[in-house]
């Protein structure tokens, strides 16, 4: 039976993906210049457990977002640069933006729900 060495740092992975939220946040708001690349938000960062990749799950509050995937998707080097000079860590993970149709999706709901309400409301 093959014992794993507990890690010296309890949720360390959960922590790296959490400072490489903030950080991409501020590169892409600060640094990125690209046009397609409108007003994005990050909503969550999936790191595998040997911090070689990371899926990086966005949302735009303005532009199309494929076209935002693409910019990011191009400019994943870039940021990754500039996290290796931001994190302290031995290997920063090659960086896979995902558009995240999470708010949509709940927007939709919340709209299917007030029309229910308000169609049984009517009936009543």
């Amino acid at each position: 039976m093959v014992r794993r060495k507990p890690s010296s740092v309890p949720n360390r992975g959960f922590r790296v993906a959490d400072q490489i939220q903030r950080d991409l946040a501020e590169l892409i708001a600060r640094e990125l210049k690209d046009p397609r690349v409108g007003m994005v938000t990050i909503n969550a960062i999936e790191v595998t457990p040997d911090y070689a990749h990371a899926k990086v799950y966005f949302s735009v509050l303005t532009g199309n977002p494929t076209e935002a995937s693409e910019g990011l998707n191009a400019a994943a080097g870039f940021l990754r640069n500039g996290l290796f000079k931001r994190l302290h860590i031995h290997t920063v993970p090659t960086l896979h933006f995902l558009f995240d149709r999470t708010t949509e999706r709940a927007s939709d709901m919340n709209a299917l729900i007030a029309k229910a309400v308000s169609s049984r409301a009517q009936e009543d």
